[in-house]
């Protein structure tokens, strides 16, 4: 690690060299910052040639270890001070831009240049004297590296970085076929009575890295397992054990949806009701704590579900089995793989991409590297993703002989291997994954999210001129590769973003090769915080608040601090409003803050304006914080800022008018802002290096941002939703966003609502002349229209959108015919709702022509040649809440009938369409649908009624069908498979129904 930031801060030290032409007049003055900053890089650079032989020898040397962290220390020193040259000058250089564009008066131009001038001055004398004072410790450090006698670095090839998006498939596991099997069994087998116990519970048993998860994870997705529990139920519980969070998590497994329950009490009566009488399978996952009273009540409500449930844990410690009531016989030992079992997997991972030549010239070393993993199959996958990039015999005998097997930091088998691999890997990956150990163990990460955090302490370097984000894809991708990072599923209620965690013995790593660096803080049954002093030059920190009331006094002794998470799970963020401004006084060195709050509507209000003095700030976290009215403007002042979450801060009302001074800017994530945000201010178009914009408000102000302040933010990627069109009369304004150019935007809104919601009077508006202007660029993957005022949707832009997956039109109270969306040959799922005037669903919808309707009478084309209409589609949703126009949909006639129609469709939904009559027999007929779903529609509800309904018959091959809110007929697998759909809404707006008659009502 000391290694990646010497190198980092040489890098940034060279670009000071170059004196500031203002003070270049000032010979003394440019002289000492000339001569400082010259020592400062010889210092590094003479230390640097012997990082290599210094990190290697910290592994059996305590005194090394201390000089690398003295080291490292004045490298963070120096680089704040670099950090702070460069925003003042950027600052300067904004400055300069704002006032030159104003017409102010000669005499008042004169006195800011020579205000300016001298506050210029005064900084340059502060940084010659900080890079003075660094330079005596510096000296010292050196003398002290001449005591240790360190080899010159050795020219070694780096290990080459792999750019890939596809990973080896690595799920096959390894000698744990007799381990499944005997599991099963205990679960399901005809021997599994669980000796009396109402509810046994059975554990699995062994020490970190040796399979426990993977092991449960097989168990939990056998076929047999499936079949025999009505309800199986995954929690990953970690530590500490949190039994509500866990009962949470369990309720919300059982509702498919969270929970808004308070109170142990209630949440314990809620399981008790959802497991009544069911057979339930639950997974409790990692399991540490050795107080037995935080399970009782827990495993109390359980107790009520049906003969035959199951609880399965996996634990390190047997005396953790034993407290959470594991009989002997129903505790399994797990043993470690056998040599054979870790070579197979070994030689699997490392050997990918070779001959059979280059394998078996490798196999000797192969085998004796194998055997020193022990038979941990962690520390096996790891080392040979790093044997992966080893290609010659040379390099496998490196690995074999290293000095980090010797490692003794702490009394973990695993370390050896993971240390091997971690200095292995090139300096940048060091410090991305490095930076992780500030995380709580067992924390779920997104991506794109760990991407920012890095990119907010500058890690990510681009070559090739490419996007800080790429890079950061691909040092992700290649440390999950690595086996650093795990998948952990994709999120249906997060669009779909993967998720990923890291694995507990890792983070134990990481904690101890960051532990004089990162510091955890628990405030907890209101004692003070207590700091080891050899902490406080810690660079990075995570504070849990168990408390309301702060009592983290403490926490303004970390003076250093660069990254600072505030875990607001327990309590609101709204005790933290005294302690901010003193917080933003002090921790001046942040680089990264998280004030997010949980999911609690109490939070703070306003952020104080000392937010300003925070120059270092990249990234800023407020999300949640639904009580947050409005932001200072001296938050202006960060002009380093590149992340802004408001995600959530659903009272915010206007974004501070300076905000076009933040030039770094390059995620502002306001979604979800859409009901109390009025207005964009007009700086924003000066923001050319956003990426993320999700809310951009309309408004007809001249204080307020109008399309065509987009036009410049040709970098915009991902969603953009665009509220407030209901305003725009001027379509050129809409050409001027030149949305098409924006290659990167994956989906977008158009929201043609006015202030609040309410729509305009139509005599103002030509939405469908609007509409057409908003072209987006030909890549588009979603599109959402809602309150749409003209009767037609006539864009011709929309059938060309050859990769739209997803649409959903909402609230177009005047539309009376829907557009030919059949056309669109990618669309997998489309929801309509809320259509005042549409009375029938017609051909036209289909998207076929009249020559193909005609084509088969004209010619003597074979059936395979049929039109097909909506050849992808999946997922269909009509919810008109009770706007009772629609009457008919309208089924081929004899000529069209060799049209195919939906041919992959998997779900519909029809909800509150009362005038409704009949489903198309090719709906009826259609083999692929999956799931049927139809409420408040009673004409429709009667013909499908199950045995008597007209069309019962039409419909019984349909495995999952709910009528009213009964399921009438269910096919187990089918449910497993869509069952999700029934709590997941095809659209995925923010405008709700709810919200928009919530949005209706404010007016």
């Amino acid at each position: 690690m000391a290694k990646s930031i010497v190198s980092a801060v040489l890098e940034k030290l060279s670009s000071l060299l170059m004196i500031p032409g203002e003070i270049k007049h000032n010979f003394e003055l440019a002289l000492a910052l000339e001569e400082e900053i010259g020592k400062v890089i010889a210092h590094f650079q003479d230390i640097q040639s012997v990082l290599q032989d210094a990190e290697s020898k910290q592994v059996k040397d305590a005194n090394v270890r201390n000089w690398l962290k003295k080291l490292k220390d004045v490298a963070y020193d120096v680089d704040d001070v670099v950090d702070e040259w460069n925003s003042e000058k950027l600052k300067s250089q904004i400055d300069k831009e704002q006032k030159g564009a104003r017409n102010f008066p000669l005499l008042k131009k004169m006195r800011n240049s020579i205000s300016s001038f001298t506050f210029q001055t005064i900084l340059y004398y502060k940084i010659a004297s900080k890079l003075s004072g660094v330079n005596e410790q510096l000296d010292s450090i050196a003398t002290e590296k001449d005591r240790y006698k360190f080899g010159l670095e050795k020219v070694v090839e780096e290990p080459r970085r792999l750019i890939t998006a596809s990973f080896i498939d690595d799920e096959e596991v390894y000698g744990r076929c007799q381990e499944t099997e005997i599991l099963v069994n205990m679960l399901v087998g005809n021997n599994s009575s669980g000796g009396g116990l109402k509810l046994p519970v059975i554990s699995i048993v062994g020490m970190g890295g040796i399979g426990k998860t993977t092991l449960a994870q097989l168990v939990y997705n056998h076929s047999d397992v499936e079949c025999h529990f009505g309800k199986r139920i995954w929690i990953c519980v970690s530590d500490p054990f949190d039994e509500i969070r866990i009962a949470k998590e369990i309720l919300e497994a059982f509702k498919g949806e969270s929970s808004n329950l308070v109170g142990k009490d209630n949440i314990l009566q809620e399981i008790r009701s959802h497991v009544s009488g069911k057979k339930v399978l639950l997974v409790l996952d990692d399991v540490w704590s050795e107080d037995a009273t935080r399970w009782e009540q827990l495993k109390t409500s359980l107790k009520h579900c049906s003969p035959g449930s199951r609880i399965l844990i996996t634990t390190r410690n047997e005396k953790v089995a034993i407290i959470m009531g594991t009989t002997s016989s129903n505790l399994f030992l797990l043993n470690t793989l056998s040599l054979e079992e870790c070579w197979s997997l070994l030689s699997r991972r490392a050997y990918y991409g070779r001959t059979r030549e280059e394998s078996e010239n490798l196999d000797d070393i192969g085998w004796k590297i194998a055997d020193k993993c022990q038979g941990l199959p962690l520390a096996v996958k790891i080392l040979g993703g790093l044997l992966r990039f080893k290609r010659t015999r040379e390099q496998w005998q490196n690995v074999l002989d290293s000095e980090m097997w010797d490692f003794e930091e702490a009394e973990q088998d695993l370390f050896p291997p993971l240390f091997l691999s971690y200095y292995e890997l090139p300096l940048a990956l060091k410090q991305c994954i490095s930076y992780c150990a500030v995380f709580p163990k067992g924390m779920i990460l997104r991506k794109n999210e760990l991407i920012k955090l890095w990119m907010a302490q500058d890690y990510l370097k681009g070559v090739r001129c490419e996007e800080m984000e790429i890079v950061g894809e691909e040092y992700f991708d290649e440390l999950h590769m690595r086996s650093f990072f795990q998948d952990f599923g994709g999120d249906e209620l997060d669009s779909g973003i993967m998720k990923y965690k890291m694995h507990d013995l890792i983070h134990d790593f990481l904690l101890v090769l960051m532990k004089t660096e990162c510091v955890m803080l628990v405030n907890h049954d209101s004692e003070e915080l207590k700091v080891d002093l050899s902490c406080e030059r810690a660079r990075y920190g995570t504070l849990f608040r168990k408390e309301a009331a702060p009592t983290e006094s403490n926490i303004f002794r970390f003076r250093k601090l660069r990254s600072l998470l505030i875990d607001s799970s327990y309590h609101d963020t709204s005790s933290l409003r005294l302690y901010l401004p003193r917080l933003f006084d002090q921790l001046t060195c942040l680089r990264t803050l998280n004030l997010s709050n949980g999911l609690f509507r109490n939070s703070i209000e306003e952020l104080p304006d000392e937010i300003g003095k925070l120059v270092h700030l990249r990234y800023l976290n407020l999300k949640n914080n639904k009580k947050l009215k409005e932001l200072p403007e001296s938050l202006c002042g960060l002009c380093n800022l590149q992340t802004l979450n408001l995600k959530w801060c659903d009272s915010l009302k206007e974004l501070p008018c300076g905000i076009g001074k933040i030039i770094n800017l390059r995620h502002l994530e306001n979604d979800q802002t859409n009901l109390s945000l009025m207005a964009i201010p007009r700086g924003i178009g000066r923001l050319t290096n956003l990426q993320t914009l999700s809310l951009f408000v309309v408004m007809g102000n001249s204080d307020a941002s109008t399309l065509g302040d987009l036009q410049n933010l040709i970098h915009l990627r991902g969603l953009l939703k665009i509220s407030g069109l209901g305003a725009v009369c001027d379509v050129t304004e809409a050409k001027k966003a030149e949305l098409e150019n924006k290659k990167g935007l994956r989906t977008l809104i158009f929201d043609f609502t006015i202030s609040k919601g309410l729509m305009s009077n139509r005599w103002q508006r030509d939405d469908g002349r609007l509409l057409e202007a908003l072209r987006p660029p030909p890549c588009l993957e979603e599109l959402e229209i809602w309150c749409y005022s003209s009767p037609t949707i006539s864009a011709n832009w929309m059938m060309g959108l050859t990769k739209l997956s997803r649409v959903s039109l909402g609230y177009c109270l005047h539309l009376k015919s829907l557009p030919p969306l059949g056309k669109l040959p990618s669309l997998e799922s489309l929801y309509i709702g809320g259509m005042s005037r549409v009375e029938k669903v017609s051909v036209e919808f289909l998207g076929v022509e009249r020559e193909e309707i005609l084509a088969p009478s004209s010619s003597l084309e074979s059936p395979s040649s049929s039109v097909i209409a909506f050849p992808s589609l999946k997922h269909l949703e009509f919810e008109f809440f009770d706007l009772e126009e629609w009457e008919d949909w309208m089924p081929l006639t004899s000529r069209e009938e060799h049209i195919s129609i939906m041919p992959r469709l998997c779900s519909l939904t029809i909800n509150s369409c009362p005038k409704l009559k009949a489903l198309p027999c090719y709906v009826l007929h259609n083999t692929s649908l999956k799931q049927l779903n139809i409420s408040q529609s009673p004409v429709l509800s009667e013909r499908c009624r199950k045995e008597t309904g007209e069309d019962w018959l039409k419909i019984s091959h349909i495995p999952s069908i709910m009528i009213d809110c009964v399921r009438i007929q269910v096919n187990c697998s089918s449910v497993e498979e869509f069952g999700v759909l029934q709590f997941q809404p095809l659209h995925s707006s923010s405008l709700s129904s709810k919200n928009f008659l919530k949005a209706f009502s404010q007016n």
